[in-house]
């Protein structure tokens, strides 16, 4: 199969898609959920804290915190204790600031426009936690999940015809894990992460054939957010190793090889990789910063010790299959996902192969993590990062699907059921795992979890669906109260 296969003609491409799939966004806004908890507490508070108290102190975040994350941070006096302090004195913050670094030009608008508004006799605190900078810390994020979402868009659409791209870019949208760090969580760092990738993505392959000083200077600057952002995307950087390797190969055999004169020499590939990765190192003082001034040293995350890592007992099986967030099992669409991403490797492998390498480091790296099934998660959340590809994979898998259909009108309606199904399950998921019907950590029950969707979820959605649009935070506070008395429970010995 040739490139066609894959690719849509440039003259039927048009803006059609891109509008209905901005016009879907814009209806979606309502099911923004703007609150911190958990570990966006640790995100937000690297925007408050500067933006407001110009200083990494962050007590007062701490303070305005869920139980769950307050209680076994702050004392009987709502005062830090001192397991949580560092040897520099500040409290414990191990959660990157690449969000906050995404967050901060929105904010910086809303704190003039609150500041603004104080002097003319409003009442609403310029302290960060007032509902002004919640609604717009969500809104950022949703935004930048939705242009995480475009792009991708974009990069399938060169290689896969547009109806397939555009059912590929839904289907991840609504059946995946993405929804819930795009609207319910939006304090966490998932959905800037799928953006950071998806734009790293886009510009390494709009700019592959000839990269000049100047896009490398830019791609560097994209590594460096992408990194700040979530420490994992750094195997995403494979994608740039495959394309060296391949680089240096070709300049080595530039005398015998023909067509290959634009290769660049061995000393300037060399040069403008040193130069990438100097940028990039560049790129990542805010986090470095951050470490030294928290931890004492730039290089200590806050996270598990790389010696305590599973290097020798990965979870192959367990991080795709288990009940506890395993991620086909929790989000099943990605196996179709994942295995047209190898069918992209095997019919263009020029882009494919670093793509589908960048994917499996990614899967070997979370396999080790300790925390691999991701705690509190719904399906695999660290998988949100790869979204891009997983739109990429779906997309193809859906073009070479439609090939057993007789027209192509009955395979977009099989599509668009397919979509439907996978669709409908994920948010009978969402709302089971939201609502605590089942436990939001360990593992759940599969014949529980079947049963909800089809007894429990229909009679119970229309009514918490009314709540959480007209009396959200009420029901935000029974979901808290909820999952404190799982953890109780968990936690009373039999």
């Amino acid at each position: 199969m040739d490139k066609q296969d894959f690719s849509a003609s440039p003259a039927r491409r048009s803006h059609k898609s891109e509008c209905l799939l901005f016009l879907l966004f814009l209806f979606s806004l309502p099911f923004l959920n703007p609150w911190v908890r958990g570990d966006g507490v640790g995100y937000y508070a690297f925007a408050r804290a500067p933006l407001i108290q110009h200083n990494l102190d962050f007590t007062e975040d701490y303070r305005h915190a869920n139980e769950r994350f307050r209680g076994p941070r702050l004392d009987e006096n709502n005062q830090p204790k001192a397991d949580f302090r560092t040897r520099t004195g500040h409290l414990e913050n191990h959660f990157t600031v690449g969000p906050a670094i995404l967050w901060t030009p929105f904010l910086l608008v809303t704190h003039a426009g609150v500041l603004l508004a104080r002097v003319l006799g409003s009442s609403v605190a310029a302290d960060g936690f007032s509902a002004p900078y919640r609604i717009t810390m969500a809104l950022a994020t949703a935004i930048y999940g939705f242009l995480g979402l475009l792009l991708a868009f974009r990069l399938t659409r060169q290689y896969v015809e547009e109806r397939w791209t555009l059912l590929a870019t839904l289907s991840i949208w609504w059946a995946s894990s993405l929804p819930v760090y795009m609207y319910f969580n939006p304090s966490w760092s998932h959905a800037h992460s799928s953006f950071a990738v998806a734009l790293f993505l886009w510009y390494c392959h709009e700019t592959r054939f000839s990269r000049s000083l100047a896009q490398w200077l830019i791609l560097a600057l994209i590594a460096g957010l992408m990194l700040n952002v979530y420490y994992a995307n750094a195997m995403v950087l494979v994608v740039l190793a495959v394309e060296a390797f391949r680089q240096y190969l070709s300049a080595s055999r530039r005398g015998s090889l023909p067509g290959v004169s634009a290769i660049p020499r061995i000393p300037e590939l060399l040069l403008r990789h040193l130069l990438f990765a100097a940028v990039v190192l560049v790129c990542l003082l805010p986090t470095l910063i951050t470490r030294y001034l928290i931890y004492g040293s730039a290089f200590e995350s806050g996270y598990v010790s790389l010696r305590d890592w599973r290097w020798f007992s990965p979870a192959f099986l367990n991080v795709l299959f288990a009940s506890n967030h395993g991620l086909l099992a929790w989000t099943p669409i990605l196996l179709l996902a994942i295995v047209g991403l190898f069918l992209f490797w095997r019919h263009e492998p020029l882009v494919g192969v670093p793509l589908l390498a960048a994917f499996l480091a990614f899967y070997l790296l979370i396999c080790c993590y300790p925390d691999w099934a991701g705690i509190s998660s719904y399906g695999n959340r660290f998988f949100v990062s790869l979204t891009p590809l997983f739109v990429l994979g779906l997309a193809v898998f859906f073009d070479r699907a439609a090939q057993l259909f007789r027209s192509r009108r009955t395979a977009l309606a099989a599509g668009c059921a397919l979509l439907a199904v996978f669709a409908l399950w994920n948010v009978g998921l969402i709302f089971q795992w939201g609502s605590h019907l089942v436990p939001a950590r360990g593992p759940v029950s599969f014949s529980e979890m079947a049963r909800n969707q089809f007894f429990v979820v229909p009679r119970q959605l229309s009514v918490d669906v009314q709540s959480y649009l007209f009396k959200r935070k009420a029901l935000m506070q029974q979901i808290e109260d909820r999952d404190l008395q799982q953890l109780r429970k968990n936690a009373t010995p039999p």
